[in-house]
């Protein structure tokens, strides 16, 4: 049983693909890995998920994997000399080539930035440290004047703020990568470069249910479609690093905040990621503000966080986790930590499992107890209570391993594979036995959770309050 609530994601590169290390960084406080596909080799994600699954059965935890997908990547091509010093307000013609001799123009070989591109659009290179105005297109040339000096070499990322782009969601490479994550198992598919509702469906189209789908929010546009998407995925990651460069800085933050409070009301679990301890890469301990970022995104009420090129490449992956572990920890012990409130929609309509879910939260504050045992086969009963942020541990107790797998990313969820009932006696012996396992006492009041009869999928309707060591209250 972790000590905290909100769960942490860890990606996995070169510092951190030994079954070793992944087993240190599990024991350190990791709950999901994430496999970037930008970086890795199909052959070397098939042994990283192995080495995850043998850590797995080894530990007696499931533990979620997903492969984050690369997505378009919109670079200019091959400049005179491999490099042009940009003058501020100098004009600079930007054609559609893979290269160029000419000292005054930039490459572009993607025909639809070209075409997309109007007067008064910005554009931002490399990570948004170089800007563009277009002001004016004329025969399939667009002229730009640069609003910011510096340098611009080959092959830097091409950004259009307020643009949205009619491209695919998915590239040949994504597509074969995306293959390959399934044949190998991966608990979702992480999907980059998300503009609207359509990219969500044709990657569901191609997924099926063989794998949950995080849609990344790093495109303004998704933001303003942000209900459908959230609607159509089964989780959300808040890409920060995409967004600032698409964003003006201040936006972000409030942005994160919609996101994350969207998410908590549609019962999604929302990963914020991207630069959360970034000095950890080289250093022993991370800055104050970065751990006041962590904490922030705790305390909004952040399923995950998330660590990238910290345990990627870093020189302290272990230790990076094992800090992120401390900071959720101390928020949560916050008694005004915003992530243990509801967010119930009083307008929607309620079925029958939402109301065992908030009355079992209610009761939880209640009554002082320590565990809700949510027996399940599809996730459901556990997604709901993790959505109502009750004030004890939940167990999903369910006999699939792949749903317990994806239960790992739910905030508050311990997922434990088990063995499905068949009778009542069994399901109060059963929760007993797990609670004590993970830490309960005698006299320790619990709340089951279960559909009758047992066994049946989507039948959320008997709430049992129990007491270790008693028969029942």
């Amino acid at each position: 049983m972790r000590k905290r609530q909100c769960k942490i994601v860890a990606t996995v590169g070169p510092a951190s693909a030994s079954p070793s290390m992944l087993r240190l960084l599990h024991q350190a406080g990791v709950d999901v890995f994430r496999l970037n596909c930008s970086h890795g080799e199909p052959d070397k994600m098939t042994k990283v998920v192995e080495a995850i699954r043998e850590t797995s059965r080894e530990t007696g935890t499931p533990i979620g994997v997903f492969a984050d997908l690369q997505g378009p990547k919109i670079r200019t091509g091959v400049l005179k000399g491999d490099g042009l010093d940009l003058k501020f307000r100098e004009r600079y013609r930007l054609v559609l080539a893979a290269d160029t001799q000419d000292s005054d123009v930039i490459p572009i070989p993607h025909k639809e930035i070209i075409d997309t591109l109007k007067a008064g659009d910005i554009l931002k290179l490399d990570d948004g440290k170089l800007q563009l105005t277009v002001e004016e297109t004329k025969s399939g040339v667009v002229i730009a004047r640069a609003d910011t000096p510096g340098r611009l070499t080959n092959r830097k990322g091409v950004n259009l703020p307020g643009r949205q782009l009619p491209i695919s969601a998915l590239t040949e490479k994504d597509r074969a990568d995306l293959l390959h994550a399934l044949k190998i198992g991966v608990d979702y598919v992480a999907l980059s470069f998300v503009q609207r509702p359509e990219d969500v469906a044709e990657a569901r189209a191609i997924i099926g249910d063989r794998a949950g789908i995080i849609s990344k929010i790093e495109k303004p546009s998704a933001v303003d479609h942000l209900d459908e998407i959230i609607a159509l995925s089964d989780a959300l990651m808040v890409a920060r690093g995409d967004l600032g460069v698409e964003l003006p800085p201040e936006d972000v933050p409030n942005i994160q905040r919609r996101i994350v409070r969207a998410c908590r009301s549609a019962g999604k679990p929302v990963i914020v990621a991207t630069h959360m301890l970034e000095s950890m890469i080289e250093q022993i301990a991370p800055t104050r503000a970065e751990a006041s970022d962590v904490s922030t995104a705790v305390f909004q009420g952040a399923d995950a966080v998330m660590l990238s090129a910290e345990t990627a490449v870093g020189r302290h992956p272990p230790t990076a986790v094992a800090i992120m572990d401390r900071i959720i920890a101390a928020t949560e012990q916050d008694p005004e930590c915003a992530s243990f409130s509801s967010h119930d929609d009083p307008s929607a309509e309620h079925t029958t499992a939402d109301a065992i879910t908030l009355s079992a939260r209610r009761i939880a504050e209640v009554l002082d107890c320590k565990f809700a045992v949510a027996y399940t086969k599809t996730g459901s009963t556990a997604k709901r209570l993790s959505r109502d942020r009750p004030h004890c541990a939940i167990l999903a107790a369910t006999p699939g391993g792949d749903v317990a797998r994806r239960l790992s990313l739910f905030w508050g969820v311990t997922p434990v594979t088990t063995e499905d009932i068949s009778h009542f006696h069994e399901m109060l012996d059963k929760a007993e036995a797990l609670c004590l396992k993970s830490g309960a006492k005698d006299g320790d009041r619990i709340i089951i959770l279960a559909g009758y009869p047992f066994g049946r999928p989507g039948k959320t309707n008997t709430l049992k309050i129990s007491r270790i060591g008693a028969s029942g209250e």
